[in-house]
């Protein structure tokens, strides 16, 4: 689906706040509230916006957050990518190029969950070695 101007800027707006009434929206971008609510629709149903979700302060969030990245054997994929999927501490999988495969984001309570967490990626069929980084502080998060 083609976006235009009014749609990015709708959408940016959604960004910043997705709780923002159809009443404001149309009032920022100088449109009527009904025009508003048809390219809202209309940006649903085309799966531009795929929904909207709630955003947790950092203070709300899991104490630990790390990032591993993880290289597999050959035509493993699908079994790593299982096996990630089957741990509740594994936020984000990301496919890559270069050295790694795979870019994996965790969330942990506790030192010990995280630890636990890199043990069972690290033994899962398919994984040929995995390297982790502990996120010490956020500096910039647009919430993507």
């Amino acid at each position: 689906m083609q976006t235009d101007e009014t749609d990015r800027a709708l959408i940016a707006l959604l960004q910043e706040n997705a709780r923002l009434p159809v009443a404001t929206l149309a009032r920022r971008l100088g449109l009527a509230r009904t025009t508003v609510q048809a390219r809202l629709e209309r940006l649903e149903n085309a799966g531009v916006i795929a929904g909207y979700s709630l955003r947790l302060s950092q203070s709300a969030r899991p104490a630990l957050r790390a990032t591993a990245l993880v290289s597999i054997e050959p035509r493993s994929g699908p079994a790593v990518l299982a096996r990630l999927k089957s741990l509740p501490q594994v936020r984000r999988v990301h496919t890559t190029s270069g050295r790694f495969d795979l870019i994996v984001t965790l969330e942990a309570e506790t030192t010990e969950a995280l630890d636990e967490t890199l043990d069972r990626i690290g033994e899962a069929k398919g994984v040929r070695g995995s390297e982790s980084l502990i996120h010490l502080s956020t500096k910039l998060d647009r919430g993507a």
